[in-house]
């Protein structure tokens, strides 16, 4: 099967599991703008190697170390509970391979990444600049810690699990504003979050879905 229709055939997964998860994400399908991004990104650009192969599979791929590349379905969801808009400032916590960073370039105006792992932040930058996203830019540093030379952001997301919501990602979400977050114990026991501020600056955040994240990574030196 060639990639392209791999991808269709992943589209198709992803929009049952929707149909599947709609009583818990009130989302029973995806948004258009959302499946035409994904449809464009291919995630086997965004995987080792050694992963190629199963690069359309519905799961979650290690990227080495001790990170992954979150499963397809989730990076759907995620994505569309930040209700972007093409002018949306981006805040991502957790860059990993870029593929999610990805997704997000095409849907929004200005994506900020943090990722912990320099190693990965570097890979990631390069090999999202060779795919030709200008509105991107990724940094090493503690994602607990956001971006405050940028803030506000009109949405944040995580790809990692925190004990609780960081303080200082509240305190950059803009007025109005989404974030979605996984919180909770690593690797299981998690809820993902979706966080909203309203234009009093008062947060609500309701449990979507059980989930499974690495975690947070903090106390790294950024670039």
């Amino acid at each position: 099967m060639e990639p392209s229709d791999e991808r269709e055939d992943l589209l198709r997964q992803i929009a049952a599991e929707y149909r599947e998860t709609a009583s818990l994400t009130g989302k029973p399908e995806m948004d258009p703008r959302l499946r035409a991004a994904m449809a464009a990104v291919p995630r086997e650009a965004f995987v080792p190697e050694s992963a190629i192969g199963a690069a359309y599979v519905n799961a979650p791929l290690p990227i080495g170390f001790g990170q992954t590349i979150s499963q397809p379905y989730i990076v759907a969801i995620m994505t569309d509970l930040l209700e972007l808009a093409p002018d949306s400032k981006v805040l991502e916590i957790g860059t990993g391979s870029g593929y999610q960073t990805a997704i997000l370039a095409e849907l929004a105006g200005q994506v900020f990444s943090i990722e912990a792992v320099p190693e990965l932040a570097s890979a990631a930058e390069r090999r999202l600049a060779e795919r030709g996203y200008g509105n991107v830019r990724v940094k090493a540093g503690d994602g607990s810690l956001g971006w405050p030379e940028e803030a506000p952001f009109d949405a944040i997301i995580a790809t990692a699990a925190a004990r609780e919501i960081p303080p200082a990602l509240i305190a950059q979400l803009k007025p109005g504003g989404h974030m979605v977050i996984p919180v909770g114990p690593a690797y299981g026991g998690q809820d993902l979050l979706a966080v909203a501020k309203d234009e009093s600056g008062e947060i609500s955040e309701r449990p979507v879905l059980p989930v499974a994240f690495v975690p947070f990574v903090t106390g790294r030196p950024g670039k």
